[in-house]
């Protein structure tokens, strides 16, 4: 059965990251054509989105996935069960994201005062995030339902597609010009939110037709369910972008230039985002599904110490590399590398806190995740206020890797409290111990007797050297494991 997680891993992340790749290609193109205070705008919006993603899904993708699971252990008519529900949870979302557009595109005045000077010499900003807004919530639960039904090739399609059509349509905006007029950076959101409208009616040809309809008993069920993992999202989220907005409000000078060089250096970490993004996509319909107990137990304690490798091999390879990473994002920003490796490592955080949350959802004690994320919240709050006036966006990344750190020490507590999982926690922290001081002595000691080719070879060696000592130590077939993922990509 773990097999069958890796392989589901393996189609969502091979899309995801070339998905990613494409997009990341903007991140070199922006960074040296925008200003550090112009690029801390897109730091700024594509901060705000996820945020109001989480507040208008309502927790109902988590609770689309368990529902599903209950109606197939219940019998009787599966489909006619699966059909309602989704006209349910889509229903009440897109209701939600409608609501949403309406109201902020009549309020865009006082946001935009409230969102500071840029905003308010352009309101349109405002009104065009909304609408990316509104069609992506619209979108969630039917892609949530090519989850459930097991079609993640159809899934990867469809959001490959949203990605390559927000690159070409940046890089045509840019070819004509259009990013050099007034109107600036608005165009990188027009770009996006033409790409959203697509999606939404590709997405919509490519599921089964049913009207979005709110059963009201359904719908009381799973906000039962549902709405604890709403609350302890919208924590979770406002985690994630506190720093950014903390550094717009706290540093005293060139808050926007601080953002910017943050929000660029943050990027670079996206292959650590993108494997815990593509873990998620196969993990939680997976978990979620009806095992025994038993089995549950044993799964989820492997899953997580094979995360935690392949997690600190990424921790490894982007942090030793960084000065060529740094090469991505424009010469202004790239001042702020030194913060790169504190970003990777609250992101393997997040991915543990993630792996440790799967038991409650399963459990449906969904309000213990409320625990878990306000105290993030809190640490990230009283760490960011603590640092970052003072130390700018280096304090930021130290109060997320706080943050991360908290939350991953609450879940482990309420886990070893209330429904102990047998994690090989010895192995977990050689990994991690180990990891950490592979990079360190790669960072600190190698450069005072290496360089050029020869100190990134030696990279390379200590590299392989921490994947070598896992694959001895846990024994993993990896010619096996290798040809399986190839028969499972090449059959779907």
């Amino acid at each position: 059965m773990l097999e069958k997680l890796a392989k589901q891993t393996a189609v969502y992340g091979i899309s995801t990251i070339l998905g990613r790749f494409l997009s990341y290609l903007l991140t070199p193109i922006y960074t040296y054509i925008f200003g550090k205070a112009e690029y801390g705008i897109v730091t700024d919006i594509y901060a705000l989105i996820p945020f109001a993603l989480v507040v208008l899904n309502l927790g109902m993708e988590s609770g689309y996935f368990r529902f599903a699971g209950k109606a197939e252990a219940a019998g009787g008519d599966v489909a006619a069960a699966k059909r309602r529900l989704f006209a349910t949870t889509w229903g009440i979302t897109s209701l939600a994201a409608v609501l949403f557009f309406v109201v902020i595109t009549l309020l865009r005045m006082p946001v935009a005062r409230v969102m500071g000077p840029v905003y308010e010499q352009n309101p349109l900003y405002i009104v065009i995030v909304a609408a990316i807004v509104m069609f992506d919530v619209s979108c969630c639960i039917p892609f949530s339902r090519l989850r459930e039904e097991g079609r993640a090739m159809r899934f990867v399609a469809l959001k490959l597609f949203n990605i390559v059509l927000q690159v070409v349509l940046a890089l045509a905006f840019y070819a004509a010009g259009l990013f050099d007029t007034p109107f600036g950076v608005g165009w990188v959101i027009v770009a996006n939110l033409t790409a959203s409208i697509a999606t939404w009616i590709a997405v919509l040809a490519a599921t089964e037709p049913v009207f979005p309809r709110i059963d009201p008993k359904v719908l009381a069920a799973i906000f039962v369910y549902s709405l604890p993992l709403l609350i302890s999202g919208i924590a979770g989220t406002a985690n994630e972008l506190i720093d950014r907005q903390l550094i717009k409000y706290l540093v005293p000078e060139d808050s926007m230039a601080e953002l910017g060089v943050y929000g660029a250096i943050a990027k670079i970490a996206v292959v650590m985002t993108l494997f815990t993004q593509m873990y998620r996509f196969a993990a939680e319909p997976f978990f979620l599904s009806n095992f025994r107990k038993e089995d549950f137990l044993e799964m989820n304690a492997a899953a997580m110490k094979y995360y935690v490798i392949v997690s600190m091999g990424i921790f490894i390879g982007i942090g030793l590399f960084k000065d060529l990473f740094a090469l991505i994002v424009g010469p202004d920003f790239r001042q702020g590398i030194y913060i790169l490796p504190l970003i990777l490592g609250a992101n393997v955080l997040a991915g543990i806190w993630l792996n440790l949350s799967f038991w409650y959802k399963r459990e449906e004690r969904t309000s213990l995740a409320l625990w878990v994320t306000f105290s993030g919240l809190a640490a990230a709050i009283a760490a960011g206020t603590l640092l970052i006036p003072r130390y700018g966006y280096y304090g930021a990344a130290w109060g997320r890797l706080i943050s991360e750190a908290v939350m991953v020490a609450v879940s482990l507590a309420l886990n070893r409290l209330l429904y102990p999982t047998p994690y090989d926690l010895r192995g977990i922290a050689l990994y991690m111990l180990l990891g950490t001081a592979i990079y360190f002595f790669g960072a600190v000691t190698v450069p005072q007797y290496l360089h050029g080719v020869w100190m990134y070879a030696s990279y390379a060696v200590l590299l392989a050297m921490f994947g070598a000592l896992a694959v001895w130590r846990e024994k993993i077939d990896v010619r096996g494991l290798m040809l399986s993922l190839r028969k499972t990509v090449l059959r779907r």
